[in-house]
């Protein structure tokens, strides 16, 4: 029997679309207001979903408190109150898109969590917004 136990958290971050490669007219008819050069800011609210057998000993999938210290660490430390273009190194080269976001955040807690248990992420970039990441 396998369940899937889930950890909210949040942070806030700025960013810019755009690609460097392009003008800024095409980077503006793409990205419209996203590829701002001045950067734009949101609060995203992040769900981190590991799924897994129950440990027979413990009952958990996963020690939650374990998880919640995870994400502190490795995610809200690293990219709450940042501008992702210029602070964040998987972003100088990488369009800090939602999509891309899910997927560092799933690279970075993938190593840190059991092997044998699903890791899946989703990013809410706004309340009506929001992409799913599962390693696939």
């Amino acid at each position: 029997m396998k369940v899937t136990v889930n950890r909210k958290a949040h942070f806030n971050a700025a960013h810019r679309l755009y690609n460097a490669d392009w003008t800024d007219a095409r980077n503006a008819v793409v990205f419209g207001k996203c590829a701002n050069p001045n950067f734009h800011g949101h609060n995203y609210e992040l769900i981190v979903s590991v799924k897994g057998e129950i440990h027979p000993e413990t009952g958990f999938v996963m020690d939650m408190k374990i998880l919640k210290k995870l994400i502190e660490i490795e995610i809200e430390e690293y990219l709450d109150h940042k501008n992702l273009n210029e602070e964040v190194p998987e972003f100088k080269t990488l369009n800090p898109t939602a999509e891309n976001i899910a997927v560092v955040i799933w690279n970075k807690l993938r190593s840190k969590i059991d092997e044998n248990l699903h890791l899946s992420i989703t990013l809410y970039e706004t309340p009506r917004n929001f992409v799913s990441y599962s390693g696939e």
